[in-house]
């Protein structure tokens, strides 16, 4: 197998050089993502670790040296996908969700998506198969990120329409198929804002199920539309965040390492979707008790 094309940057630091399908932030030192020079895994793959070393890879027992802030993330990444596999699912009140039950699981899979498809996008995202690899990679981890908008949105959709039947079914499947046109502009957009915008139409399908829940026309449980207006407004905020790349536009350089909008992306998600969790769980409980006025 050929090795990947590499630009005409060397990194001294990291002892090899850059390839172009990650040369993709322009005011950060190296020109390449903070998962490159933070993340010991891809930096290890790019070296020459292959798919049937993962386990080394899990424990960094390689022939190179990885610094202590490599270390130090790649334990928080780990930290971050334990905690959601493990607690997320000790939090749902499975007794007491009845035949909504399902929606619980459809929730737990639409929080762990994201983390998922993050770590293995970060995980791999250097392998020596190069630029093929990175695109399917960075299709999974898109997958994610539709997977959190689309099946998150259900539960939601759901107890608000709670005492309206024949209106709940049709607007599931609708936002269900509007979900999958938006997540295939979302795989194929050429540029990160196109990604952020085939996400456009679904944050305006919720935030019509927000406004008819604001309004008296939905119902829900009181203090969940708060944590969902939350959600989406880190989500977005994390989106333009990345897109402009702040703060390393005002800076070129100074946040290689710590700071930049990449990591800045990845709390905002992640605080975006503990807000959808502390939503659902109350919704979802007031659902399997609440009997609607007979009309």
């Amino acid at each position: 197998m050929s090795p990947p094309c590499f630009c005409d940057t060397w990194r001294p630091d990291l002892g090899f050089g850059v390839p172009c399908f990650l040369w993709m932030l322009s005011h950060m030192a190296a020109g390449v993502t903070a998962a490159w020079e933070l993340d010991c895994l891809g930096s290890l793959l790019l070296a020459g670790v292959t798919w049937d070393r993962l386990l080394s890879l899990f424990t960094c027992k390689v022939g190179i040296t990885i610094s202590s802030t490599s270390r130090t993330i790649v334990s928080l990444l780990r930290l971050a996908l334990l905690g959601f596999l493990v607690l997320l699912p000790m939090t749902m009140p499975w007794g007491q969700l009845g035949k909504d039950g399902w929606l619980g699981g459809t929730h737990c899979v639409a929080c762990l998506a994201p983390p998922a498809g993050s770590v293995l996008y970060h995980l791999f995202m250097c392998h020596q198969g190069g630029s093929p690899v990175y695109t399917r990679l960075l299709a999974l981890d898109m997958c994610g990120v539709c997977l959190v908008n689309t099946l998150g949105a259900l539960p939601i959709i759901h107890c608000t329409l709670a005492c309206r039947p024949w209106l709940r079914p049709a607007a599931l499947v609708g936002y269900t198929m509007l979900s999958g046109v938006a997540g295939w502009r979302a795989l194929t957009a050429p540029s990160t804002s196109a990604r952020l915008r085939a996400f456009g139409w679904q944050a305006g399908a919720r935030l019509l199920v927000f406004g008819a829940r604001g309004v008296g026309l939905g119902s829900g449980a009181p203090g969940s539309l708060p944590c969902y207006l939350r959600m989406d407004a880190l989500a977005l905020l994390g989106g333009l965040v990345n897109v402009a790349r702040l703060p390393e536009r005002w800076g070129p350089g100074r946040f290689d390492y710590w700071g930049n909008s990449h990591q800045i992306m990845h709390l905002l998600s992640v605080g975006s979707i503990l807000q959808l969790h502390a939503g659902v769980v109350p919704d979802l409980l007031w659902a399997a008790h609440h009997a609607c006025p007979l009309d």
